[in-house]
Order: structure tokens, then C-alpha cells, then sequence
């Protein structure tokens, strides 16, 4: 693995927002990637989260796939997903459950009560927390861009977001031997944000300049109580790519990997899908991973938020974020079309 790069740390808690902001528009010039800490999340809640995961992927296979995924909600078993659609590897090394929106709770697919007592509520609690907190840093964002703190809250984008929890397993005894074979291959989410959860097992890696060729990785350490928060691919469509989304991918872990997401409609596209020639793609934006780590033995957690638009939000170029000699690269487009038209190349 490489050197890891020195990425910043931002203080939620600060009471000086605009040295805050500036220290995110910094962070997500240079490297997309940033730590948060004092992001207010209880550390028993996300111990909780982590046992609960853990109990979850425990289950026999028979009982998960009772959730097998529907309406992009539900259990994915291992090497069901492939990330980066140009590996020969069968797919990757994880499996997976998705929940969505609460305001959609009839499509969510629930472990029953009497399998996993308390696991529901435990879920759901993370799920409100996280958003507060995904909603806090959106704001830092927006003064980051020299926008209102409630742009994006006057915009709709935040009214009712499209957000997704995730939890993933990562086996510890995945065969890293084999050519091409990932934890999660290269790829770029595309949520306003990403709150990545780990439990400190190593792996993630980021690629800052995703078009150079070679590709550089860089691993990402953990930091005990804190968030690891990256530029996704709706923010770099709003910042006409001043703000880039960072690709990202997970090397098999040594020891088991637990991961929870929470996402607003955590779905990624690979890097194969990268119009080279113009430097351009069609993904959502996801503004911000976040990571923390917690240690349980040989497993390895890892907990995401993701938050996309409103449905009906428009997303098209910021007037702070283009001129006559930077127009804007993207056309306007509604965000349900902008998620549809994703996953369709996903």
C-alpha cells in the first residue's frame, strides 16, 4: 500500500463556521476527502450499529435472502455487485442490506423481531441521527461555496431526501490472491453525501486524479471517533467539478469487514463508465463519506450515509461555479431522472 496522504480534519462543533467552511473548501479542492470529529453521534449508538450488523450478516444465508433486494431495498449476497463493470472478477468480495427512506417504510425489508429484537429501532435512531448530522455538514458546504448556509434547503434538496442506510460484510477469508477480486472495486458514488462508518480493519483507497493513467492509490488510516467524509458525484455536478468526486474502492480485508451505509439511494457507477475523452460522467454527486472506527476482533464494520436530492430538486451548475470562460459542463436535470439515468448505466 502507499503512503497515506495527510487529509484534513474538520471540527463539526466549531463555532466558527466560516473557518470551517474554508477549511472544507480546501479540503475538497485538494484532496475530496476529509475527517470529521465532534459530529455529535453518540458513541454507544454506533456500537449498537455495529453489533447489530454483525448479527444481521450471522444469520444463515436462508434467513437473509428471505430480504433478497426489491425496489433497490433488501439483502445482496456475496459477489452480486460488481463496482468496476470492467473487471474479468465475478464480482465483489462483500454482501450487503439496503434501507431506504423512513417516509417509505413499506418498501423497507426488516429482520423480524423475533430473529433480531431491537435491531429495527437501533437502525432507525442511526438513520434520524445521521441526517441531522448529513444536514449540519450540507450547510457548511453551501457557506464553502459562498452560498447561503440554507441554500440547499431553500432549493428542495433537502425536503424529504432520497437517503439510503447500507450495511456491508467484508469476509476476512475473501481469496486477495485472485487478479481484479475487491472488497468494492473502483467506483464513484453519486449521493449529495456518503457518512461512511468503519470499524478501522485498513482497505479503503482513493485515487485523487481518477482520469491520469497510471492510477495512484492512496490508503486512508482511520481516525478513533471520526468520520471520514468525501466529495461524491451530485456536489461535483452542482460545482461544474470544481468540487470533485473522488474514486474510491475497498481492498479484501485480512480480518472480516463490517460496513453500514446510510445513502440516499446508495448506488454507484464504476470508473469504466468515465467519458475520458471530456472528462465527464453521467453519476449523481455523492457530497460526503464518512468514516468512524470501532474494533470487534477479526470483524470489520463499516457504517454509510448517503443523501441525494429531493425527487423533484433540479440540479444544474451553481452561478457561484461558472463564468463566461467555465460554462457550465452539465445540463439542468430533475433529480429522479438524474438517479434513474445512473442506474441504468450502473
Amino acid at each position: 500500500m502507499s503512503e497515506a496522504p495527510k487529509i484534513p480534519v474538520v471540527d463539526l462543533s466549531s463555532e466558527d463556521r466560516l473557518s470551517t467552511a474554508n477549511s472544507i473548501r480546501q479540503a475538497c479542492l485538494d484532496h475530496g476527502f476529509f475527517y470529521l470529529v465532534n459530529h455529535g453521534v453518540q458513541e454507544e449508538l454506533l456500537k449498537n450499529v455495529f453489533e447489530q450488523s454483525k448479527k444481521f450478516f450471522s444469520l444463515p444465508v436462508e434467513e437473509k435472502i428471505k430480504l433478497a433486494v426489491k425496489n433497490n431495498r433488501g439483502y445482496k449476497g456475496m459477489y452480486d455487485e460488481k463496482l468496476d463493470t470492467s473487471l474479468n472478477a465475478q464480482g465483489d468480495s462483500k454482501e450487503s442490506l439496503d434501507m431506504g427512506p423512513l417516509e417509505e417504510d413499506h418498501l423497507n425489508q426488516w429482520p423480524s423481531e423475533e430473529d433480531l429484537p431491537s435491531w429495527r429501532s437501533t437502525m432507525e435512531a442511526y438513520y434520524k441521527k445521521m441526517l441531522s448530522t448529513g444536514t449540519k455538514l450540507i450547510s457548511l458546504i453551501a457557506l464553502a461555496l459562498n452560498l447561503d448556509e440554507d441554500f440547499f434547503q431553500k432549493l428542495g434538496a433537502l425536503h424529504e431526501p432520497v437517503t439510503y442506510l447500507r450495511l456491508l460484510r467484508y469476509p476476512g477469508d475473501a481469496d486477495s490472491s485472485r487478479e481484479g477480486v475487491y472488497g468494492a472495486s473502483a467506483h464513484t458514488d453519486y449521493a449529495i453525501i456518503t457518512l461512511l462508518l468503519t470499524d478501522g480493519v485498513p482497505g479503503l483507497q482513493i485515487c485523487r486524479d481518477k482520469y491520469k493513467q497510471p492510477q495512484v492509490w492512496e490508503d486512508v488510516p482511520s481516525i478513533s471517533g471520526a468520520f471520514i467524509v468525501n466529495i461524491g458525484d451530485t456536489m461535483e455536478r452542482w460545482t461544474n467539478c470544481l468540487f470533485r468526486s473522488t474514486m474510491h474502492r475497498v481492498l479484501p480485508p485480512v480480518q472480516e469487514r463490517y460496513s453500514v451505509m446510510i445513502q440516499p439511494l446508495l448506488f454507484t457507477l464504476p470508473f469504466s463508465s468515465i467519458n475520458v475523452s471530456t472528462g465527464l460522467k453521467w453519476s449523481s454527486i455523492i457530497i460526503c463519506s464518512s468514516f468512524m472506527e470501532f474494533h470487534f476482533g477479526k470483524l470489520h464494520i463499516v457504517v454509510a450515509f448517503f443523501i441525494n436530492p429531493n425527487k423533484d430538486c433540479v440540479i444544474e451548475c451553481l452561478e457561484s461555479c461558472c463564468s463566461e470562460s467555465s460554462p457550465p459542463r452539465f445540463p439542468p436535470i430533475r433529480s429522479l431522472d438524474y438517479l434513474e439515468e445512473s442506474l441504468r448505466r450502473t
